[in-house]
């Protein structure tokens, strides 16, 4: 059973920086692939940046050069550093994780937390 916890989640002004971060098991962190996700009120949920088991990163275009995804192998964590947040970008933000998929469409991703708010006032 795979189990993520999301956390680091709060509210940030616009412009500002939030650095979230998702526990994971050591066979985890390792052996699958890896994914940020955001759903905001009456919205469909959408990748923001994924990162496979050899590290190679993938990101959503209205994030690019703003959001970093990263894992931290020795403390089983994935992170997402997120800069120059936006008020669009306020979500519910959802770690997930697959042993196969490696795409940033949330659509059939096995396992996913329970999320972490993020707000971005402005």
């Amino acid at each position: 059973q795979v189990q993520l916890m999301e956390s680091g989640g709060g509210s940030v002004q616009a412009g500002g920086s939030l650095r979230l971060s998702c526990l994971a098991s050591s066979y985890t962190i390792r052996n699958y692939n890896m994914g940020w996700f955001r759903q905001a009120p009456g919205k469909e949920r959408e990748g923001v940046a994924i990162i496979d088991r050899y590290g190679v990163t993938r990101y959503a275009d209205s994030v690019q050069g703003r959001f970093t995804v990263s894992k931290d192998n020795a403390h089983n964590t994935l992170y997402l550093q997120m800069n120059s947040l936006k008020p669009e970008e306020t979500a519910m933000y959802y770690c997930a994780a697959d042993y196969a998929r490696y795409s940033l469409d949330q659509g059939s991703w096995t396992y996913w937390g329970q999320g972490t708010q993020v707000t971005v006032s402005s």
